[in-house]
């Protein structure tokens, strides 16, 4: 091959000679390095595709349970079967799905998966990894099953029950349809009742269920059946966990049955309120417990500062959610949307939803703000909407009430076998049912005998045993 005499890049011809073949093998290693991380995308696209495909799988699970438990509640009534509720309806349906996922399918494994062994101390939460100069980011899902390959465990993970789900999602369309559905009167009528389940009783339960699972956890350490450290703190941070009463169960059931409206409020507002008290006394725990101190005893100044903890998170989700109800009640009352009933509803369910999500996002219960917001726009907004979408907002919160509730329930069966991380321990279990059983009896009846003392409707003892059992779901 000739050159011409012109200089090549700046160089003359015999120093250009020599730089050819360094700048081909330039242009060899750019093309290859181009052409993997075309590869890469290629690969990338791929499995984002079969994810996709996966997940809509997944999800076409779930609502052809809600599909078959919305026909088999359809069939009950027909038929007027009375021995089995919807909801315990729905979890059956879940149990049965979630045998067959964690038994009767697997999931083929992927030819392009690599092992790589590296020892750590702890499982980091996100991983970045070297591959030919080019880093990748990975996020921690959770061990792999022995014995089980790892796209089996992906499938189980996926179906498991998700919190953020739950809390984001699911519960505040049914706390918000329970305030704006409320019969105010009662609620009110038996607000000192409610306050005093709700704040002193769980307080007692919490207590009490600590103590009993602390004799419990040392009886088991003596025979043999527990190992590892667990302290008073550990059985009161169970206590704290186990004391606050879920209010999806109590609406399901109670509205299906009609009871007493004295009753379904004390229930109910027990129920949203003491969430707030359970997240108080969880964190208390935890200041208990001096810094760099592992005899896990008690500060005095501890008790002070949860009380304000208590008083600041109750007092903030309380004010947030009558804020949030009182601005859309004046937003829909000095502007013309009620002429355009869609944007109307839409502002409505826009606003009531962010309240949950704002008191989460501030360090509130985005619970008891939910509550109090539904109860504003049912007092406020309510009256200041088109007829059309008065009849919408109730539907619309009606319809995804019904639907978030009986997802739960075939969530939580499902969840049973898919999750993963099980510990069975019988005396445990055993351990946990009386002192949930006996932490709610010593909320229950003796708060209820100081309260007829100055009620003048008095709690009965048949409401007393509702709520004695009810509250130990």
């Amino acid at each position: 091959m000739e050159f011409t005499p012109r200089r090549l890049f700046g160089v003359k011809p015999s120093k250009a000679t020599f730089l050819i073949p360094f700048l081909v093998s330039v242009l060899l290693v750019g093309s290859q390095g181009d052409s993997n991380a075309a590869l890469d995308n290629i690969v990338t696209e791929r499995m984002a595709e079969e994810s996709h495909r996966q997940d809509s799988a997944y999800l076409l699970i779930f609502i052809m349970l809600l599909t078959l438990t919305i026909l088999t509640i359809w069939l009950f009534k027909h038929r007027r079967v009375r021995f089995l509720h919807e909801t315990g309806l729905a979890m059956i349906y879940g149990l049965l799905v979630g045998v067959i996922l964690r038994f009767g399918i697997h999931v083929p494994q992927s030819m392009s998966d690599v092992i790589l062994g590296c020892a750590v101390n702890a499982s980091p939460a996100t991983l970045l990894v070297n591959v030919s100069g080019r880093f990748y980011e990975y996020t921690l899902k959770g061990e792999v099953t022995p014995g089980k390959g790892h796209q089996d465990d992906e499938m189980l993970r996926k179906v498991t029950f998700d919190p953020e789900v739950f809390f984001n999602i699911l519960l505040p369309p049914i706390i918000f349809h329970a305030g704006y559905s409320l019969k105010r009167r009662h609620f009110f009528r038996n607000i000192g009742s409610i306050l005093a389940y709700a704040f002193v009783g769980t307080v007692i339960s919490c207590f009490v269920i600590g103590l009993i699972m602390y004799g419990f956890v040392s009886f088991m350490k003596v025979v043999g059946q527990l190992g590892g450290d667990f302290y008073f703190t550990d059985c009161l941070f169970f206590g704290a966990i186990v004391s606050a009463t879920d209010p999806v169960t109590v609406l399901a059931i109670f509205n299906e049955l009609k009871v007493d409206v004295d009753l379904y409020a004390l229930l109910f507002g027990e129920s949203v309120l003491n969430d707030a008290v359970a997240i108080v006394l969880s964190s208390s725990i935890v200041a208990y417990q001096p810094a760099g101190d592992n005899s896990h005893s008690f500060e005095a100044m501890a008790v002070l500062k949860s009380l304000g903890v208590f008083v600041g998170v109750f007092s903030g989700s309380f004010a947030l959610g009558v804020v949030t109800g009182v601005v859309t009640a004046f937003v829909t009352k000095f502007t013309k949307l009620r002429d355009f009933p869609l944007l109307e509803t839409a502002l409505f369910f826009l606003m009531s939803w962010s309240t949950f999500l704002l008191a989460e996002a501030c360090g509130f219960t985005g619970v008891v703000a939910v509550l109090f917001c539904g109860m504003t726009q049912a007092h406020y907004t309510f009256n200041n909407l088109s007829p059309d979408s008065q009849d919408r907002t109730k539907q619309l919160f009606e319809l995804l009430n019904f639907l978030a509730e009986n997802f739960i329930f075939s969530y939580m069966g499902l969840t049973l076998f898919s999750f993963q991380s099980h510990v069975f321990n019988l005396l445990f279990i055993i351990g946990a049912f009386v002192a949930i059983f006996l932490g709610r009896a010593a909320n229950i009846y003796p708060l209820s005998f100081l309260l007829n003392l100055g009620r003048r409707n008095k709690i009965g003892s048949n409401f007393q045993h509702v709520m004695m059992f009810a509250g130990t779901h």
